[in-house]
């Protein structure tokens, strides 16, 4: 898992986002409006797959009103419990064999 952690982390972040986004009723592209940066931009955070600069973590949590550490609450065990998600720790084979997931 320790090779894996930084993406589970940042997978875990953006659940996190999107948890809280959705709590205060802003659609994707309104939240990425009012960050200042572009929908798809925040979907990719979202998803887990943008390392974010600290300026940007800080933009999200203050637009979501909540502090770092609200932002961060729970991050590690939410990784570990997506360590343990069927299929997360390699990729899978599709059943053609050809292509990779």
């Amino acid at each position: 898992m320790e090779e894996r952690l930084p993406n589970l982390l940042l997978k875990a972040l953006g659940q996190r986002i999107r948890e809280l986004r959705t709590e205060q009723g802003y659609s994707q592209e309104a939240f990425a409006d009012k960050c200042g940066v572009h929908r798809t931009f925040m979907g990719t955070i979202e998803r887990g797959e943008s390392n974010l600069s600290f300026q940007n973590i800080l933009k999200v949590a203050i637009n979501l009103g909540v502090s770092l550490s609200q932002l961060f609450q729970n991050l590690e065990q939410k990784a570990t419990e997506l360590d343990r998600q069927p299929g997360s720790s390699k990729r899978k084979a599709t059943a053609k064999g050809s292509r990779l997931q």
